[in-house]
């Protein structure tokens, strides 16, 4: 598959700024003041490299794409037609603003220890404005006129969201993934209130993710033929990914109906090792789905939509 590189780049891209952009939104809505200053959720170990590998997955994913649109190799780009595509297209100034942003990203990072807000607004901001010039490298941004402007608003929403519902597993995993002797009282605290606040905002999450990927559906795809989905390549891909999809809803259900109050009924007994085993159990599934979601989403970038017949 001679786009497998730019698929791979693509997949840890996305994953590499949602998680950062999720995990940093999570700081600001799901702890506290006291809490964002304890330590229990290490956001500066784990900004400084989010952001640095996402100034260095850009570089690549742009020396990647330009390799696959001029059919060569990585190592014999040629410079001039390089920066043509930089300089003259959508894509190229999509990815000057995305280095710059996340340039400015790292250097909010370094200075999260400081304890300022302003310094994790800044790197919210600057994490979420690479996320949106994602778009102009998939289908969104070569969608014409005032479709393509309605097409790639929805898409900006639409990883937004992904990124708040995806973050937020990765917030719940490092707080509750680790040796359970070591789990304190006010970390299974905040653990379960957090989570019940995530409930309210990873149902805001879900209902723009699913508003505008029918949204996004429609103006891609029309009003599809399912026969034509389950024959191509691209339908195939699809019909997973949103099977995929389903099942984090069901997992998100059950964390919210069923194992949310269970571990806050169970810390404050003082018993909450079951409560806590089902939460990890959820959550590996939950955060499987959709790094497998990823991985889809970002071969269906590089496909012709029900273009490709299997």
């Amino acid at each position: 598959m001679t786009d497998l590189p730019v698929i791979v780049i693509r997949f840890a891209l996305y994953a590499d700024l949602m998680v950062l952009t999720g995990l940093v939104a999570f700081t600001l809505y799901g702890q506290t003041a006291e809490e964002r200053t304890s330590g229990m959720l290490p956001l500066t170990r784990l900004a400084i490299p989010l952001s640095f590998l996402g100034l260095l997955l850009s570089a690549f994913g742009m020396a990647a794409l330009i390799a696959s649109m001029t059919g060569t190799s990585l190592l014999a780009i040629d410079g001039e037609t390089a920066r043509s595509i930089i300089g003259e297209t959508a894509i190229g100034t999509a990815w000057i603003v995305r280095m710059a942003a996340m340039f400015v990203a790292l250097v909010f990072a370094l200075m999260l220890d400081r304890g300022r807000l302003f310094a994790r607004m800044g790197l919210l901001l600057c994490a979420a404005l690479a996320i949106a010039t994602l778009v102009w490298t998939g289908h969104a941004g070569a969608t014409e006129g005032w479709q393509g402007t309605l097409h790639r608003s929805a898409d900006v929403v639409h990883m937004l969201a992904a990124a708040v519902w995806i973050g937020g597993i990765a917030a719940f995993a490092l707080l509750l993934f680790r040796p359970f002797a070591l789990l304190t009282e006010a970390q299974l605290a905040m653990a379960a209130r957090a989570l019940a606040q995530f409930s309210q905002v990873g149902t805001l999450a879900v209902g723009l993710i699913v508003a505008t990927g029918v949204a996004n559906g429609l103006i891609l795809l029309g009003w599809p033929d399912p026969a034509r989905l389950i024959v191509s390549t691209y339908g195939q891909l699809l019909l997973a990914k949103l099977a995929l999809f389903a099942a984090m809803l069901i997992l998100a259900a059950i964390n919210r109906w069923r194992l949310t109050p269970t571990l806050g009924a169970a810390a404050q007994a003082d018993d909450a090792g079951a409560a806590v085993g089902a939460l990890r159990r959820s959550l590996l599934v939950e955060g499987l789905a959709a790094l497998a979601i990823l991985a889809l989403v970002a071969w269906l970038g590089t496909l012709e939509p029900l273009g490709t017949a299997v």
